[in-house]
């Protein structure tokens, strides 16, 4: 076992440490107060290679692997985490369906240019009444000549409100039967589709809408792959992609762990700072020891990725540790702050609005519980 990165994997962290550092956080305050992100960054992260950070070189990506990805998460979220979440909800699930499962000419119309920053795009899962439970999605969609007509709507869907293009999951035949479900590639604008910006309480910044579809035509080549049936290939974009929010989640607990540590050195009571007071070190201490067993826990699943034996119940694993530590990190960065960790000018009270998110996206903490006791042959 070795548990050292490689100098690539370290040169990975520096460039997206720094350009976090520089590019990213002066943008966090107006990107939060207007709940919205600069565009440009896309084109930036592009330049970077970070869009393609774990695609292949052949096919306009950087050649790097899941602990890569991990990496640009953990040191992104560790900035701001709604910055992640709109990369992640773009060179992920909005893009890894199409490179894992679509035909050459949706790669070269859809994919590189997802890649090189020219279109920003997301994925369409989440319905008002169909949250984790994927297998009862309502949207519809229906053969018409030349290809298809989809009606529906989605509710929570990351990027959306901005996005050139959305990978929709419609259901293409009655019945629960994993066949039924079928992706889709629509361009956007699109007449039929509207939609609707949504406020949030967490990740703000990140642009996320409730879209509405009627009767919106998509032609025969924006079928994904050209089959029906592609449901398989939800379940495995979601299951890797848990290992990399939880990714998101260790990025944002180191946060609000250095800028708990920090004010605890500052800040002073009777004389000294409140870092030397038993009752805070040992916080700091439970703090430092929950995300050094996260970090360890989150490389795994990215090495099990790598290896190709990654499971649903090892990244619902992987999830659910990181996503409920980092509540409780983060709500420890607060006490410590005490008055002033519910106040703007300091970010934990962001971090632990954004880290809230985690226990119910990607699938609700509860959902994790159910995979992995199925997993146990109870």
């Amino acid at each position: 076992m070795d548990f050292q990165f490689s100098e690539e994997h370290e040169r990975v962290r520096e460039t997206v440490r720094r350009f976090s550092a520089t590019v990213l956080a002066p943008l966090v305050q107006e990107a939060e107060e207007r709940e919205h992100l600069p565009r440009e960054v896309w084109r930036q992260w592009a330049e970077l290679g970070l869009l393609g950070v774990r695609y292949p070189v052949a096919d306009g990506g950087s050649g790097f692997d899941k602990v890569a990805d991990c990496i640009v998460r953990e040191e992104t979220s560790r900035v701001c985490q709604a910055f992640a979440a709109a990369w992640s909800a773009h060179t992920h699930v909005g893009l890894w369906p199409i490179w894992r499962a679509g035909t050459e000419e949706q790669k070269e119309r859809f994919f590189r240019p997802g890649l090189r920053g020219e279109r920003i795009s997301g994925l369409a899962l989440s319905e008002p009444d169909v949250g984790s439970d994927v297998r009862n999605l309502q949207t519809r969609a229906q053969r018409a000549p030349g290809g298809w007509r989809l009606s529906g709507s989605k509710l929570y869907i990351t990027n959306a409100p901005f996005a050139d293009q959305l990978l929709v999951a419609a259901r293409t035949q009655a019945g629960p039967a994993p066949e039924a479900i079928s992706l889709f590639i629509v361009a956007l604008p699109n007449p039929a589709v509207r939609i609707d910006k949504l406020k949030k309480e967490g990740i703000r910044a990140s642009d996320t809408g409730m879209v509405y579809i009627e009767d919106a035509f998509v032609p025969d080549d924006c079928l994904l792959g050209g089959r029906e049936g592609t449901y398989p290939l939800i379940l495995e974009t979601l299951s890797e992609n848990r290992v990399g929010v939880a990714a998101n989640c260790l990025g944002m607990a180191q946060a609000a762990f250095e800028a708990a540590r920090a004010f605890a050195r500052e800040r002073k009571v009777r004389g000294q700072p409140i870092a030397r007071f038993q009752a805070i070190a040992h916080r700091l201490a439970d703090m430092a020891a929950e995300i050094e067993a996260m970090r360890w826990l989150v490389y795994y699943g990215a090495w099990r990725v790598d290896q190709g034996t990654i499971d649903l119940a090892t990244s619902s694993k992987v999830k659910l540790m990181a996503s409920e530590a980092v509540v409780r990190i983060s709500e420890s960065a607060i006490r410590i702050h005490g008055g002033a960790g519910i106040m703007r000018e300091y970010p934990v009270g962001r971090i632990h609005r954004d880290a809230l998110v985690y226990t119910i996206a990607e699938g609700t903490a509860e959902i994790q519980r159910n995979i992995i006791a199925r997993s146990l042959e109870l």
